[in-house]
């Protein structure tokens, strides 16, 4: 916090006044629950069950599916002829390998 910050809330709370803060939450009864310790237990119950959804057996039995295709590996010759394709003295993409470092086989 920067002290210009400190300072704004310090004026702010000045001049509105202190008013504190108060969390109230449901539990699984649907009783109110201010205090705090309940509050974690709550959250943390509700959190389970939110999260694990599907026991460890019920996940092995899922088959999963992809939106992409699989697709064959390319061949030797297809890379050979996109490694040729690539041009020098440009900037490298994601992965940071520049163009003439590949093209020369990773020999400098």
């Amino acid at each position: 916090m920067t002290l210009k910050r400190v300072t704004c809330s310090c004026i702010f709370d000045f001049k509105k006044g202190y008013h504190p803060r108060v969390s109230v939450i449901k539990n699984e009864k649907g009783d109110l629950v201010s205090d705090s310790l309940s509050s974690l237990a709550s959250c943390r119950n509700h959190f389970l069950q939110l999260l694990n959804v599907y026991g460890v057996n019920d996940v092995r039995q899922i088959e999963i599916q992809t939106a992409e295709p699989l697709l064959p590996e390319p061949s030797t010759f297809k890379a050979e002829m996109a490694i040729e394709k690539l041009k020098r003295h440009r900037s490298p993409g994601i992965d940071q390998i520049p163009a003439e470092l590949i093209k020369t086989g990773g020999i400098a």
